[in-house]
């Protein structure tokens, strides 16, 4: 199912989301900007280009936090799709997905790598150990702490232009069925079960988590 032209405020893709699966969400959000504005004036809003994704195909795949049913940590996943469902991994990341698919169907896309675009200056402190731009957003905790992401974020509707954490169309992109760019796909990563399913994707671009071989 190829996904639509975005609307000026994302209209079109939105609703294609409500019907996507989570693979086929994991690939059109490749190309898009996340980007979240500062609760106070002290920071500057910050974004970045969507170049790597990994699909969790609910109670169908082992590896989503789904696969048992709703709990009050995965609440969100089983909600409108375009929700952000935020959590934190081992304790220590937060970790930034977007929910896809019919609601009350659990579905969601790990947003794994971006391309800082907009705010890097306000990155910088917020990630100490990155020693380039490459480094800022290369991996889910990463760019989160570079974004500034958090459990205060869960839930959020990411298509809603008031929304503090919001997702925005690639710019200059006319039809989104016929301009997307290549794709790259495999396994993904960090998990110990359904390892061979190849629901991660990604654009050709220095900032991925990891090179796809």
């Amino acid at each position: 199912m190829s996904a639509p032209a975005p609307g000026p405020e994302g209209g079109g893709f939105a609703e294609w989301l409500t019907e996507a699966t989570p693979a086929e969400a994991g690939r059109g959000l490749l190309g898009w900007t996340l980007t979240v504005e500062p609760a106070d004036q002290a920071n500057e809003i910050v974004a970045g280009r969507i170049v790597e994704t990994e699909a969790y195909e609910g109670e169908l795949d082992p590896a989503s936090h789904a696969a048992n049913g709703p709990t009050p940590r995965n609440a969100v996943m089983f909600g409108p799709a375009g929700s952000l469902y935020v959590y934190r991994s081992y304790g220590i990341h937060w970790c930034a997905n977007v929910v896809c698919g019919p609601e009350g169907v659990a579905g969601a896309v790990l947003i794994r790598a971006l391309e800082p675009t907009v705010g890097l200056e306000s990155m910088w402190p917020r990630r100490p150990k990155a020693r380039a731009a490459r480094d800022l957003c290369s991996g889910p905790g990463k760019l989160c702490a570079a974004l500034g992401i958090s459990d205060a974020h869960y839930g959020l509707n990411l298509f809603d232009r008031s929304s503090p954490v919001r997702l925005e169309p690639p710019e200059g992109q006319k039809d989104f069925a016929l301009d997307r760019p290549a794709v790259l796909v495999g396994p993904r990563i960090g998990i110990s079960v359904a390892v061979d399913r190849p629901l991660r994707f990604g654009l050709d671009s220095p900032h991925l988590s990891r090179p796809f071989r």
